[in-house]
């Protein structure tokens, strides 16, 4: 299992860590942002796999932002499948 860790851009939540294994991702955790509904993100999405996550939070905005937390982990969980976190 590897650990990562992504420095968010444009949104509440300051990082995002997670462990993978192959293409599935466990152990989500968020640092700042909403606290309840990132921990009920990070608990149905627990052991899911990269393009699971990518379909189905990929494009997510919150509010008046062009991004959200959501669509940060899809671009974490992305990056660190191709090595890139």
């Amino acid at each position: 299992m590897s650990h990562h860790q992504y420095k968010t851009n444009g949104v509440c939540s300051m990082l995002i860590d997670f462990d993978t294994e192959g293409d599935k991702v466990y152990n989500i955790k968020f640092t700042g942002g909403c606290n309840g509904n990132l921990k009920a993100i990070a608990t149905l999405l627990d052991g899911m796999s990269v393009d699971y996550i990518e379909s189905k939070l990929a494009g997510n905005t919150c509010g008046y932002k062009n991004t959200s937390c959501a669509d940060q982990l899809a671009k974490a969980v992305r990056l660190a499948e191709q090595g890139e976190i």
